[in-house]
């Protein structure tokens, strides 16, 4: 089974940031892909959280510590 986290950011820079700060902590193989979601209703790039989708195939990755890391960057880990 293939686990998918996604880790949500305030905008691109703290997104990307923590694209290549989940590889550095975590080992990962490759750079998790990252996602622009506009908020409902709105056109402006300014009001668009960056989601950071990291693939888990062999679950190995503890939520709680996906969390941690968002959270530093003002975001957080979406359950689902």
């Amino acid at each position: 089974m293939n686990v998918r986290h996604v880790l949500v950011l305030p905008d691109r820079d703290a997104a990307e940031e923590v694209a290549q700060e989940v590889v550095d902590r975590f080992g990962l193989p490759e750079e998790p892909q990252l996602v622009r979601d506009a908020l409902a209703g709105e056109d402006d790039a300014e009001d668009a959280q960056w989601l950071v989708v990291v693939e888990d195939p062999q679950e190995r990755l503890e939520p709680a510590s996906l969390d941690d890391l968002a959270a530093e960057y003002e975001g957080w880990l979406e359950t689902s």
